[in-house]
């Protein structure tokens, strides 16, 4: 009933900038929260970013002052802008999100995955 679509991962050289997107679509009444994770090859998925329904926003040490979370609620988009890229930040990025398909009546809330995007750093 909801999908979530991941966009905009390559291929860019250290120090490069790329904004991934996640579309979220079906039946939704209200994204909670949305997230950010990663996993490089022989590693274990671990948390990038993450917003929050007040757009509080957390981030890993490692990614801090060099990546921005945000959302667009009107399009239940989110997105994450990934500035100053190293070698190790090549992963798969996987969007996730926390979404209420219910109604000002009743809460039906799901955690969904996207299918990952390939963000690759090298020269």
């Amino acid at each position: 009933q909801v999908q979530l679509v991941e966009s905009g991962g390559g291929l860019v050289q250290p120090g490069g900038s790329l904004r991934l997107s996640c579309a979220a679509s079906g039946s939704i009444f209200r994204i909670n929260a949305m997230g950010w994770y990663r996993q490089a090859p022989g590693k274990q998925r671990e948390l990038v970013a993450s917003i929050n329904i007040d757009d509080s926003t957390n981030y890993a040490d490692s990614v801090k002052g060099r990546f921005t979370i945000s959302r667009d609620n009107a399009k239940n988009t989110g997105y994450l802008q990934m500035n100053s890229l190293k070698p190790e930040d090549t992963a798969v990025y996987y969007c996730n999100a926390e979404i209420d398909s219910g109604s000002a009546y009743y809460s039906a809330v799901n955690d969904y995955w996207g299918q990952g995007t390939q963000v690759t750093v090298s020269s």
